[in-house]
């Protein structure tokens, strides 16, 4: 539990996105973001909302600890569909967060995971992959480098 506490607050986002997650050579697009997440369930809940604004869309991150199996689940959404996307599910262990779970992707089942790491007060990496054979090879497809925001609203208050 609390493994996400480090994520309270506003963060800049600087984005970088293959244009096709399953092929490891398509080009990679860049762009800006900014992330508030919010702590809830006295550190076994966390939401963030994600703005990408020259996107003109945002997605929204449910982070739910399991205390029985020790594990999170993170849900995304994103406001072009308004759906939770299945969940990932995993743990952090020595300051690396890894979650895997299976979805599909442009007709195709996938397996995803999700790599959460190089976390400071200050920073942190999100990266996320597909599998489109089960696990055996890996195509990293969006990277997230997060900065903790020094001006303008730098908190968000946790909820009861």
């Amino acid at each position: 539990m609390n493994d996400f506490d480090f994520l309270r607050g506003t963060w800049d986002v600087a984005n970088r996105r293959r244009t096709d997650f399953l092929d490891a050579a398509s080009p990679w697009e860049e762009f800006p973001a900014v992330s508030r997440a919010t702590r809830h369930f006295g550190g076994g809940a966390n939401v963030d909302e994600i703005e990408f604004p020259t996107r003109g869309f945002s997605g929204l991150t449910l982070r739910l600890y399991d205390p029985a199996a020790r594990t999170w689940s993170l849900y995304w959404s994103s406001s072009r569909t308004g759906t939770l996307f299945p969940p990932v599910v995993g743990r952090f262990t020595d300051g690396r967060g890894e979650f895997h779970g299976d979805d599909h992707y442009d007709g195709r089942a996938v397996r995803v995971r999700f790599v959460w790491s190089g976390v400071t007060a200050d920073s942190a990496r999100w990266e996320q992959a597909f599998s489109a054979d089960g696990g055996g090879t890996w195509v990293t497809n969006w990277i997230m480098d997060l900065t903790r925001r020094r001006t303008g609203p730098a908190a968000v208050p946790d909820a009861p």
